[in-house]
């Protein structure tokens, strides 16, 4: 990648649940403020996210606080079609779209929710068994022609899909949005990772903390996650555990962007602060152990 400013920074705040956290225009408002503060600038979100309304709950804080909107950048995602009936769309069946004009009409209605000019970055969110890499190839060079979107990825793609849509690109793809955590450790094996490193990609992790399993979870591999973790953030002189989980991602050298799933600032704080913290590698394997039961070879 030749960009040389990082397009996505090393932490990013997820509004997915948006709505469960019940915020008023102003809450929201303030907690986008306070990311600022903690030098968070990139947020994430999804057309999908609370049935289509999570992007225009957001926009209408940044409606009514309307200078925001130079300060943090907006990732956004489409490409999920669900079978429910809303917003006009209906189905029997959920299913993805990566067509040109279905890439473009979420993009502008992505544009319209927010409230805004610009996407920064626009990912397709499933890989589509039925993608046209030139269709897809020329949707996302209408829309950066048309100044809508400056930046492109995907999410949960595997390598060869991203090498196929690059292949047809004359720009880089940014990331690929892909779950990754102590608990949830595919993506050291099948590949993506080294892709991350190979194409200077920096990739965005979802569920780092493995949707709450590493603390609430009794099977046994998030019980021996927990104790090592436990050991392991002793030695570091932290009791967070979620701090030694976001300090083990971070030692990955594809320099991932992590996304917090929270709507705490305190957590988002703790997050912060993880940066400071960094495991030698004994300790990052003992959590690789802990998570796989078995010893590396």
């Amino acid at each position: 990648m030749n960009e040389t400013v990082r397009p996505i920074g090393d932490l990013v705040l997820g509004f997915w649940r948006l709505l469960d956290w019940q915020f008023s225009t102003q809450q929201c408002i303030k907690f986008i403020e306070q990311g600022i503060e903690q030098g968070i600038i990139d947020t994430d979100h999804a057309d999908i996210y609370g049935q289509y309304e999570c992007e225009a709950k957001f926009g209408e804080a940044l409606k009514v606080a309307p200078t925001l909107r130079d300060q943090i950048r907006i990732i956004t995602k489409c490409g999920i079609r669900p079978a429910f009936a809303s917003k006009g769309l209906a189905g029997k069946a959920n299913h993805y779209d990566s067509s040109k004009a279905h890439i473009i009409a979420s993009a502008q209605q992505s544009l319209r929710h927010f409230g805004t000019d610009r996407l920064d970055v626009l990912l397709i969110h499933r890989p589509d068994y039925l993608m046209n890499a030139d269709e897809m190839a020329d949707a996302f060079n209408t829309l950066k022609q048309n100044g809508d979107v400056l930046h492109f990825g995907v999410s949960n793609f595997t390598p060869s899909q991203i090498a196929l849509l690059q292949s047809r690109l004359n720009f880089p793809l940014v990331t690929n949005q892909i779950e990754c955590s102590p608990y949830e450790m595919k993506a050291l094996d099948d590949g993506t990772l080294d892709q991350c490193q190979q194409l200077g990609m920096h990739p965005m992790l979802w569920s780092p903390l493995a949707g709450g399993r590493l603390f609430s979870h009794d099977d046994e591999k998030a019980r021996r996650l927990r104790d090592v973790m436990a050991q392991v953030g002793e030695e570091l002189e932290t009791k967070s555990l979620d701090q030694v989980a976001y300090a083990w991602l971070m030692a990955l050298p594809s320099a991932p962007s992590i996304v917090l799933g929270t709507g705490n600032i305190e957590r988002v704080k703790s997050a912060v602060a993880a940066k400071a913290i960094e495991l030698n590698r004994e300790q990052w394997y003992r959590i690789w152990q802990a998570s796989t039961g078995h010893s590396v070879p």
